[in-house]
Order: structure tokens, then sequence, then C-alpha cells
């Protein structure tokens, strides 16, 4: 059974920063490309970005670029990212996925920026 477990999310002030990290088990985890996905209320998902299976390519919505940073642990099947200078419109369910339409998702953690 594929399990995509994220955790990390929290409420932080603008400018703040957060490290979100995903679990993934019951598939080979070190093949695929993975990518974060956002959902922020009353909104579609919105892909965040993408990293490729060694981790050498890293891809990035314009929204995020500059400010987020996407890695991967293969050894322990574990995707990460990281969150700098977070504004008020990164609040969001974030959520990892095996695809870019996060469609193969996991159950999310919530990013809320507010002062």
């Amino acid at each position: 059974e594929v399990q995509l477990v994220e955790s990390g999310g929290g409420l932080v002030q603008p400018g703040g920063s957060l490290r979100l990290s995903c679990a993934a088990s019951g598939f080979t985890f070190g093949v695929r490309s993975m990518h974060w996905v956002r959902q922020a209320p009353g909104k579609g998902l919105e892909w965040v970005s993408g990293i490729s299976a060694g981790g050498g390519g890293t891809w990035y919505a314009d929204s995020v670029k500059g400010r987020f940073t996407i890695s991967r642990d293969n050894a322990k099947n574990t995707l990460y990212l990281q969150l700098n200078s977070l504004k008020t419109e990164d609040t969001a369910m974030y959520y990892c996925a095996k695809d870019s339409s996060g469609q193969s998702r996991g159950q999310g953690t919530q990013v809320t920026v507010s002062s």
C-alpha cells in the first residue's frame, strides 16, 4: 500500500520559515520523481515544486522560486520542502505527491502564515 505522510506544518509569522517532511512507503521511492502541491482555502490544487529521482533536478513554481527548496533523502525514503521568507499567500494545505497533478498525494500538513 502506497503511503505518503507529511509533517512539519504549523503557524508562522510572515518572513518566517518551516521545513516540511514526507515519509514515503509502499513503492520504490528512489526511482520516482516527487512533487509538492498545495491547496489554499477555496482554491484548487497548485503545483509547487518537483525533484528528479536522484535529486539532481529540481523545479519550482514562479510563486515560490528563490524562497522554497525541495530535497530528498533516498536512503530514508523522505522528501523535504524548506519554506523560507513565507508570505500570507503561502497559507495552504501542503501535500507531497507522486505526480505533478497531485492525484496521488498524502493527507497533507497545514501551513498558516499570519501575524
